[in-house]
């Protein structure tokens, strides 16, 4: 691998990083705590993610149970997950909130599809905008004599390749979410 695409090796990555993150808040049918963990609920005068106020577990594949450390702040949690508006509702037990994930329709699943298809594209995106940051390197090198023309014609090449090996992983990875949203 090149200098020049080895000093944005971390941006490429975040880029892909971003979509995972994107998809495992996307609600696939299957309980996943990730649905829920980064809502903002308004506790002690502050909002808050409900990953810091509370235990947050998938016991099956249709639920998601959390268990506030503070029983005080229970109601706020309920309240935040339904302000939320993410289409789950939470069910106050006393102790702990439990939501069950409601079964998908087909229409359902077509725009979670094309949300996929949207989180996808802005990950290339962003990968098409770190590539030419690279090219825009390369070509400053060439200019100030660092490397040869032959050196730059290669690294172009490899950053292209490079830059199609990260777009078919994004390919791959939402071809696989769109099978998993659209099984029944």
């Amino acid at each position: 691998m090149n200098q020049f695409i080895e000093k944005y090796k971390n941006e490429f990555e975040n880029a892909f990083e971003f979509l995972k993150k994107e998809v495992s808040s996307l609600r696939i049918g299957r309980a996943s705590p990730a649905l829920v963990e980064n809502i903002h609920i308004d506790a002690y005068g502050v909002k808050t993610p409900i990953v810091q106020l509370a235990s947050i577990a998938s016991p099956d594949a249709r639920s998601i149970t959390i268990q506030p450390w503070d029983k005080s702040v229970i109601k706020h949690i309920e309240k935040g997950i339904i302000e939320a508006n993410i289409g789950i509702n939470p069910v106050n037990e006393g102790n702990i909130i439990r939501i069950t994930m409601p079964h998908l329709t087909q229409e359902d699943r077509e725009k979670l599809v094309k949300i996929l298809l949207q989180k996808a594209e802005q990950s290339k995106i962003k990968i098409r905008l770190v590539r030419d940051k690279v090219r825009e390197d390369i070509l400053k090198a060439e200019k100030n004599k660092e490397i040869t023309q032959d050196d730059k014609y290669d690294f172009l090449k490899e950053i292209d390749e490079f830059t199609k090996k990260q777009n078919d992983t994004i390919e791959q990875f939402s071809e696989n979410k769109e099978k998993e949203i659209m099984t029944i």
